[in-house]
C-alpha cells in the first residue's frame, strides 16, 4: 500500500551519513530496501552488540576485507558509541561509506562519542507523509498517526499504547535520564495538553509539581529522543510586538491523541482542529527537510494575542493558516490580513475542509487534500525550486 519513501539517501555515494528518526518510522526497512548489498550490522541483535561492545576493533578488522567505496550500515549505532572511533578510522584510511542509523543522538553526545567531526551528513526519516501513501486518507492520518504500523492498523490504539510504553522503558528508564519516572509520566500528560501551544515552563511546572528547570530538561529529553520538536516563533518585528517563546509538538499526531484520549476524532470538534494543525506542521517540516531547504519553519503570534498565523515559511515568504471548518469566513482570515500588512510580499494561504479552492482578497483558500498534493508537487513553496 505504501509507495517508496521520498528520502533516498543518494548522498551515500559521496559521503557517509547519520540517519536519525524516531522508532518505527521505517529506517531499517528503508535501508534494507535501498542498499540490499551493503555490509549490515544490526545492533538490536544482542550477540552482535555484546561482541562489538567487548571488542570494537572487530568492526575495523571485518571492514578491512571490504573494497574502497563499499557501503557499511550500522543500525542503532547509539547502542555501542565506541564504534564511532573505528568508523572514523575506516572513513579516513579505507575510504568506506557508512550509514549510521539510530533513534537518538543523545546517548552518543552524553558519552562523549566521536561524532566524526563533520565527516557524516545528517539526515532524518520522518513518519510517513501524505505523498508516500496511495489513496491517502486524512481522517485516518489524524486518528492513527503516520507511523507505518499505526497508519495501516484498523485499530491502532494498542500499538500506540505499546509504542509510548516502549519509549518510556527503553529511552527513559534504560538510559537513566530521569530520576522520577512518575513525575515524567505526569509531565507527558501535561505536555500533551500543551501540544501545539506556546510553551510556558512555569505553568507546566506547577501542573507537574516539579521545578521549571526540570520541565525544561524534560522537553529537552523529548527533543533529543526525537519524541517531539520545537516550532520557533517568527520574531522579526515590523509594527506589532510579537511572542518570542516557541511552541512544542510531539513528533506524530497520534501521541497527543492517545495521551489525551481523543479518539476517534470527529470533524467539527476542537480536537479535530488541533490534530489537523499538528498534522500540517508535520508535513511542512518533512517537506522542507526532504528538500534540503534552508528555509525556516515558524509561527507568528502577536503579544496582545489578537493575531496568530500557524506556519510561516522562511523570511515571511509564505504564511499558512489552518482551519478545520468546512466553510471559512472573514473572521478566519484576520490573522493573514494582519500579517500581510507587515509583510506584503508574503504568499497567503488558508487551509480548510472546503470542497474547492478559491481566492478571497488575495488569500488562497485550499482544501487540505489539494494543498497536500500541491505541496509535494513543489507548487506551494516555489522558492525551493
Amino acid at each position: 500500500m505504501i509507495l517508496n519513501r521520498i528520502l533516498q539517501l543518494q548522498e551515500i555515494h559521496e559521503d557517509s551519513l547519520f540517519l536519525w528518526g524516531s522508532r518505527q518510522t521505517g529506517k531499517s526497512t528503508l535501508l534494507k530496501m535501498l542498499f540490499p548489498d551493503a555490509h549490515y550490522y544490526d545492533l538490536l541483535k544482542s550477540d552482535l552488540r555484546m561482541a562489538l561492545q567487548l571488542r570494537p576493533a572487530m568492526l575495523r578488522e571485518e571492514c578491512m576485507m571490504l573494497d574502497e567505496g563499499d557501503i557499511v550500515i550500522i543500525d542503532e549505532v547509539q547502542k555501542v558509541p565506541a564504534l564511532l572511533d573505528e568508523v572514523h578510522w575506516l572513513i579516513e584510511n579505507k575510504r568506506l561509506h557508512f550509514i549510521l542509523s539510530g533513534s537518538s543522538a543523545r546517548k552518543l553526545r552524553k558519552s562523549g562519542a566521536n561524532l566524526l567531526g563533520g565527516r557524516a551528513i545528517r539526515k532524518t526519516l520522518f513518519p510517513l507523509v501524505s505523498a508516500e501513501i496511495p489513496d491517502f486518507d486524512l481522517n485516518r492520518a489524524l486518528n492513527n498517526g503516520m507511523l507505518p504500523r499505526h497508519y495501516l492498523a484498523e485499530k491502532p490504539t494498542n500499538r500506540i499504547k505499546a509504542y509510548i510504553g516502549d519509549y518510556l522503558q527503553q529511552e527513559i528508564i534504560e538510559e537513566a535520564i530521569v530520576r522520577r519516572l512518575d513525575a515524567f509520566t505526569r509531565f507527558l500528560q501535561v505536555a500533551a495538553l500543551s501540544n501545539a501551544e506556546i510553551v510556558n515552563y512555569t505553568n507546566i511546572a506547577q501542573e507537574c509539581g516539579v521545578s521549571s528547570k526540570s520541565v525544561k530538561e524534560y522537553f529537552s529529553i523529548l527533543e533529543e529522543t526525537m519524541l517531539g520538536f520545537y516550532l520557533p516563533a517568527y520574531t522579526k518585528v515590523v509594527k506589532r510586538k510579537l511572542s518570542a517563546s516557541p511552541k512544542f509538538y510531539f513528533f506524530d499526531v497520534a501521541i497527543p491523541n492517545y495521551l489525551l484520549h481523543r479518539h476517534p476524532l470527529q470533524q467539527g470538534t476542537d480536537s479535530y482542529g488541533h490534530a489537523l494543525e499538528h498534522f500540517i506542521i508535520q508535513e511542512l517540516r518533512a517537506y522542507l527537510a526532504y528538500n534540503d531547504s534552508d528555509k525556516s519553519l515558524s509561527y507568528w503570534h502577536t503579544r496582545d494575542n489578537r493575531y496568530e498565523i500557524d506556519a510561516v515559511i522562511g523570511h515571511a515568504e509564505v504564511a499558512i493558516e489552518i482551519k478545520s471548518s468546512s466553510s471559512v469566513s472573514s473572521t478566519d482570515t484576520k490573522g493573514l490580513k494582519a500579517f500581510s500588512e507587515e509583510h506584503p510580499q508574503a504568499k497567503l494561504i488558508l487551509l480548510a475542509m472546503e470542497e474547492r479552492p478559491r481566492l478571497i482578497n488575495g488569500i488562497e483558500v485550499w482544501p487540505v487534500g489539494q494543498f497536500l498534493q500541491r505541496l509535494w508537487q513543489g507548487k506551494v513553496i516555489s522558492f525551493l525550486e
